[in-house]
């Protein structure tokens, strides 16, 4: 079926001001307490506004709109914690952004990190955006909806373990305690938690592509993976890894995103 432009346009202006009122916000708080890595807490629950504001102004199938808009939701609730968590813990700067934005001017930060960030919530999110100005249509293709909502849960579940297994390796403090995380589903990807985290969003699109307007949103899965593995996920992290004992070798072993069996050694 059709896309509502009118309809698609409201949702999209309506999506840009609680995008920038979001990153705004952030960015005084982030500036004033010098810490840049607050944008991370923002990233979730924007993309989960951006599924709200879409469901609550959109036009489209009631029920698809508002499943994506509780996926979504649901997903950035679990991210959410985690990053409080994480960004409680320590009372300095994540390394990778005092790395990334050395010598930067404040505009430099705010361009850098808050618009730069604001922009991508806006481009991944727009399957959600366009799936909510559009019908479902009568035929088979219809069962993409729940097929990508399926896609979505399953990879939050993978995300969500992954982070739990992480956290309880972390946890540890006995003698036998390797150097490497690389058993359950770090055994099988070096970066099991990312790759949940791509799997939620391509199945945002499989989900909004069951109309055929949205499936011209394809870049947003694709930018989505491309932010999780080269420019804020597995790579950066692979870099700051390579010194500790024992990484090269699960680096040899272990596939670096999609799971993939371990080598042999």
């Amino acid at each position: 079926m059709g896309v509502d432009l009118k309809n698609l346009r409201r949702v999209a202006v309506a999506s840009a001001a609680v995008t920038t009122v979001l990153q705004s916000a952030t960015a005084v708080i982030a500036l004033k307490k010098d810490r840049r890595d607050y944008a991370d807490g923002v990233w979730g629950p924007g993309l989960a506004a951006i599924a709200i504001t879409s469901a609550a102004l959109g036009s489209g199938n009631r029920l698809r709109r508002w499943s994506l808009a509780a996926a979504v939701t649901a997903w950035s609730v679990r991210l959410e914690r985690q990053m409080l968590s994480r960004l409680g813990r320590h009372d300095e700067e994540d390394p990778r952004y005092t790395e990334f934005l050395e010598g930067a001017s404040t505009a430099g930060v705010v361009g850098k990190v808050f618009v730069t960030q604001g922009l991508s919530q806006l481009l991944v999110s727009a399957p959600v955006q366009v799936a909510a100005a559009c019908g479902l249509p009568r035929s088979a293709r219809r069962w993409l909806f729940p097929v990508g909502i399926a896609v979505m849960a399953g990879g939050a579940i993978i995300e969500a373990l992954a982070d739990q297994q992480k956290d309880r390796f972390q946890q540890r403090d006995d003698d036998d305690k390797p150097d490497v995380l690389d058993t359950g589903l770090w055994g099988w990807s070096r970066h099991p938690n990312y790759f949940g985290d791509s799997l939620v969003w391509d199945g945002a699109f499989v989900a909004a592509a069951a109309s055929a307007p949205a499936t011209w949103t394809i870049p947003a899965p694709a930018l989505m993976s491309y932010l999780l593995v080269y420019a804020t996920g597995a790579k950066r992290t692979e870099r700051r890894m390579q010194s500790r004992p024992g990484y090269r070798d699960y680096q040899r072993r272990v596939s670096l995103f999609f799971p993939w069996p371990p080598t042999g050694d």
